[in-house]
C-alpha cells in the first residue's frame, strides 16, 4: 500500500457488510476518516494510517480525539516495508499513546484476518 486511499479501498472490499462514509476531515480536525454504520452495533467510527517506517504519525488534534472518546472508535494500521508482506491491524482508540510510543509493541484487537477485524468492528460493546 502506497497510499492511505489503498488501505480504505482494502476496507470497503473486506467489509461489505458496513456501511462506509468517508468524512472530510478538514471540517473539523481530528475527526477520524470513516464513520461506518451496522444495525446490529450502530455507528462507529475508524482512523486510517499508514506505517512506512517506525512510527505512525498523529496529528495533535487525533490524538486528543482518540485519547478522550475511546468507545467504539478505531485505528486500522496498513504496514507495507519494502520486502515484507502486507500487514493489516485493528486498534481501539484507547490504545493511541501506545502508537505513538512503538506501535511493534501494542497488541492489536485483530491482525491480518478480514473475518476478526470485521467481528471487532460490529462487535456491540461500549
Amino acid at each position: 500500500m502506497k497510499k492511505e486511499s489503498d488501505l480504505w479501498k482494502l476496507l470497503k472490499k473486506n467489509t461489505p457488510e458496513i456501511r462506509w462514509t468517508r468524512l472530510e476531515s478538514w471540517s473539523s480536525f481530528g475527526t477520524p476518516d470513516l464513520l461506518g454504520y451496522h444495525d446490529s452495533c450502530g455507528f462507529f467510527m475508524c482512523e486510517l494510517k499508514l506505517v512506512h517506517d517506525k512510527k505512525i504519525h498523529f496529528s495533535p488534534h487525533q490524538i486528543l480525539f482518540h485519547s478522550t472518546m475511546t468507545k467504539r472508535n478505531f485505528i486500522l494500521v496498513g504496514q507495507s516495508p519494502k520486502g515484507s508482506p502486507r500487514s493489516i491491524k485493528l486498534y481501539g482508540s484507547s490504545s493511541i499513546l501506545g502508537l505513538l510510543a512503538d506501535h511493534r509493541e501494542v497488541p492489536p484487537l485483530a491482525a491480518d484476518d478480514w473475518g476478526h477485524i470485521n467481528a471487532c468492528l460490529l462487535a456491540n460493546r461500549s
